[in-house]
């Protein structure tokens, strides 16, 4: 698949190893006095190592390389005897922005460092939550055709039923123990701040991968990651959640298409969210 990774320039790195330890995952090496990475399936191309380079050599770029491999990395810190990343990450400080480098986005910064400057590139299993009630005030009347998502009278705080990490399609990996024989919710970003019973009647008891078909590039990625799901992670069933919106409707068409590629078959059910908080349709289709 095409994604982010780093490389390195020949003539500018010189084998200081300050990128060695700088890299979480154990990705990079020192051989024959050039720093090179061990495997591509170990770097997660967030990008820690580009700024402690100090001469520069270490450069970002985009091109066919296998996936992250959460797993294998962890299986080569065992190796290594290097410290294993606590669950909120590796304890490692992010890294500070680099030009042509976006920094970890707040809510993971929030977490206290992580994985190669990202706690979302580390798989968490959190197991089953328990049920809760809905939270805060019933939300507002739904729009002409749209049924309520809100419990009626309903007060305190909800559960979250989130059960793994990470959620974004980019970074999970098919090969999480989890996925095996899962039901997948795939949801398009705005689809969970639309519904406010998105965590109760949507997501318990099951694993998520949210995209944004739109604003997302990297589809292909996307693609392969789907078919993975599907043929080797052997998904139980794939609910794809979007909103009403036109350009939202190519989530679906993306799992329509994987389940084209894929050796095997998953029940595909489409749920579409309206903008006023309700869902507007609900259906198993073909794909």
């Amino acid at each position: 698949m095409k994604r982010k990774i780093v490389r390195f320039d020949e003539d500018k790195r010189d084998g200081c190893g300050l990128c060695v330890d700088a890299c979480a995952e154990g990705a990079i090496q020192v051989v024959d006095g050039k720093a090179r990475l061990a495997r591509e399936l170990y770097c997660d191309g967030l990008g820690a190592c580009l700024d402690v380079c100090p001469r520069d050599a270490i450069i970002m770029s985009e091109r066919d390389a296998p996936a992250f491999d959460p797993t294998a990395v962890e299986e080569r810190l065992k190796k290594l005897g290097r410290p294993l990343p606590p669950k909120a990450g590796h304890g490692h400080a992010p890294a500070p922005p680099h030009a042509g480098h976006a920094p970890a986005p707040d809510a993971a910064r929030a977490h206290g460092g992580g994985h190669g400057g990202c706690p979302g590139s580390r798989m968490m299993d959190f197991g089953a939550k328990p049920a809760g009630g809905a939270s805060g005030p019933p939300d507002g009347p739904a729009a002409p055709g749209e049924r309520s998502t809100a419990a009626p009278g309903a007060s305190g705080d909800v559960s979250s039923q989130l059960s793994q990490w990470p959620v974004q399609l980019r970074l999970v990996s098919p090969a999480a123990p989890y996925f095996q024989g899962a039901d997948v919710v795939l949801a398009a970003d705005c689809v969970a701040y639309a519904l406010g019973d998105f965590h109760a009647s949507h997501l318990k008891g099951k694993k998520l991968a949210i995209a944004c078909p739109k604003l997302d590039d990297g589809q292909e990625e996307y693609l392969e990651k789907l078919v993975a799901l599907i043929d080797e992670a052997k998904i139980n069933t794939l609910t794809v959640m979007i909103m009403r919106v036109p350009c939202c409707r190519g989530l679906l068409g993306l799992a329509q298409r994987a389940l084209e590629a894929a050796k095997r078959k998953a029940p595909l059910k489409a749920v579409v969210a309206g903008i006023q908080g309700g869902v507007l349709s609900e259906e198993w289709v073909r794909a």
